[in-house]
């Protein structure tokens, strides 16, 4: 039975807030930089207003989900998440910040996926894991893999000052960081 990566089927577990992101708010992003599908590293620690969200690993037409994928909460949607972005990325930029995906996953993988769904900005690959430890960030483990956990940074000069934990649904998320962006001052 193929799946449509667009749309969520319903019943998906809820994920609960574990509290992983608490600390989250007034660290500074790292002075990190990852391998972009803009073709050149993209350091975190920017002037500006950062949109980062960060998801566990998307689909690909032909290829199964992972073994019990649509039982792990908040894992599945990372593509319809990725396209509200996409669709909502002029408003984000009228709003003042700029928008970045990240995942775990090559950046073969990620290039793929931004040709794919037609991604106006770049999308980050942190394969090693790198921003989950320097952040102290939600992972979990399925099928030998570790992937994070679905959560948005909005950091402003390399001062993370909110966090979207957990995200669910994640089709609708773009809209709530608009909104949030929207309520800001100064961005």
């Amino acid at each position: 039975m193929a799946k449509d990566w667009t749309t969520l089927p319903e019943g998906l577990p809820v994920p609960e807030d574990d509290g992983a992101a608490d600390h989250l708010p007034g660290m500074r992003m790292p002075d990190l930089s990852l391998p972009s599908t803009a073709g050149s590293d993209i350091n975190l620690n920017q002037p500006g207003t950062l949109v980062l969200y960060i998801y566990p690993r998307t689909g690909k037409p032909g290829e199964p989900l992972l073994p019990g994928w649509d039982d792990i909460p908040g894992a599945r949607g990372c593509t319809p998440e990725s396209c509200a972005f996409r669709d909502l990325n002029a408003d984000i930029e009228k709003l003042g910040a700029h928008t970045h995906g990240l995942s775990a996953q090559s950046l073969e993988d990620q290039h793929e996926f931004a040709e794919r769904v037609h991604l106006p900005y770049a999308i980050l690959s942190d394969a090693q894991l790198e921003l989950a430890r320097a952040l102290n960030l939600p992972t979990f483990e399925t099928a030998g893999l570790t992937l994070y956990k679905r959560i948005t940074l909005i950091a402003r000069d390399g001062t993370i000052e909110k966090a979207f934990y957990p995200v669910f649904p994640p089709d609708g998320h773009a809209q709530d960081v608009v909104a949030w962006l929207g309520g800001m001052t100064n961005v």
